[in-house]
């Protein structure tokens, strides 16, 4: 589904034709299961969005200005060695660290596309219309879906840099990270270049200072799924039913978000038909994020079709990019 938008800019919606079934079963199937689980693409309403802006703001998450800092450093080489003239960004989000690649893909008069993909449709917009202001004659294809099942919705194009950042990969358990990045290699033209941003194993005490900040945004981005729950999918409990809770789970390398309930209460989701009850300090996790180092991230991209180009990584080894390119 096109919409009407600025001659600069398109935006694609395939999440309106995603099959309506699909998300409530993920969210039925998640709250039966051992532990109970919930998506985690049902925070990213436009609040959500807002929310996590402001998490990569914070001070104690060093994820977001390390990663900025490391692309500063590298942009200029990474695009030259790409020789990229289309940048595709899967989980884009405000693009705020990608334009810096932008701006050197510009610097070098390879700037001609911009295909942002994320599942917020208000954040795709917004970002499409701030840069076709910032980067004059750029061309901006904007797709709103979930990149884990609509990939086929990338639009053709030229020679490309697709980016994954943010260490959004590792939101997703080993199988399906492979999977996924299989999926994005089909997609992609021999010779096109891929950057994956990683976050590095580090001190237990930062990782989990990182999502258990003293201003309490990251507490309510995680308490908006229920939010999110109640607006769209009719359900009765409330975010002040729950607390935050994100610790790091040494064996798995990662960080695990959990919502504890603060009493016993029935879940009540009206629009799917479907109750779960909750016990007393009972919890639901919603997300995960996990922890790399180079070895691990290597073999990943190369069991998902994609060779080493070059690896970058800040002085404290905080932040990984692999560079790789599709044989």
């Amino acid at each position: 589904m096109k919409l009407p938008t600025d001659s600069a800019i398109t935006i694609d919606v395939p999440l309106i034709r995603e099959d309506p079934t699909l998300v409530n079963t993920q969210i039925t199937r998640g709250l039966q299961g051992h532990p109970k689980t919930l998506p985690s693409k049902l925070f990213y309403d436009e609040r959500g969005s807002t929310l996590f802006e402001q998490i990569c703001e914070l001070p104690e998450y060093y994820q977001t200005r390390t990663e900025h800092q490391l692309l500063t450093q590298w942009a200029d080489e990474i695009v030259t060695m790409s020789g990229a003239e289309e940048l595709v960004e899967l989980g884009s989000g405000a693009a705020t660290k990608t334009r810096v690649l932008l701006t050197a893909m510009a610097n070098a008069n390879q700037l001609r596309h911009y295909v942002p993909f994320d599942v917020d449709e208000s954040i795709v917009r917004r970002v499409s219309e701030e840069l076709v202001q910032e980067y004059p004659g750029l061309q901006v294809h904007g797709v709103v879906g979930d990149f884990l099942f609509h990939l086929e919705h990338i639009p053709e194009g030229g020679k490309r840099l697709v980016v994954i950042l943010g260490g959004t990969i590792g939101n997703l358990l080993s199988h399906a990270a492979k999977d996924f990045l299989t999926a994005v290699n089909a997609e992609m033209s021999s010779g096109d270049y891929f950057l994956l941003g990683v976050q590095l194993i580090t001190d237990r005490s930062r990782l989990e200072a990182a999502y258990n900040d003293r201003q309490g945004i990251t507490a309510k981005f995680n308490k908006n799924i229920i939010r999110v729950l109640h607006n769209n999918f009719g359900a009765d409990s409330h975010p002040d039913l729950f607390d935050h809770v994100a610790r790091y789970n040494e064996d798995a390398h990662r960080i695990e978000m959990w919502l504890r309930s603060r009493q016993d209460q029935t879940l009540n989701i009206a629009d799917l038909n479907f109750s779960v009850p909750l016990a007393h300090g009972e919890e639901i996790r919603t997300e995960i994020s996990t922890k790399y180092d180079q070895p691990l991230a290597q073999e990943l991209l190369a069991s998902s079709g994609f060779e080493m180009v070059k690896w970058y990584t800040d002085p404290e080894s905080l932040i990984g990019l692999a560079l790789t390119q599709k044989p």
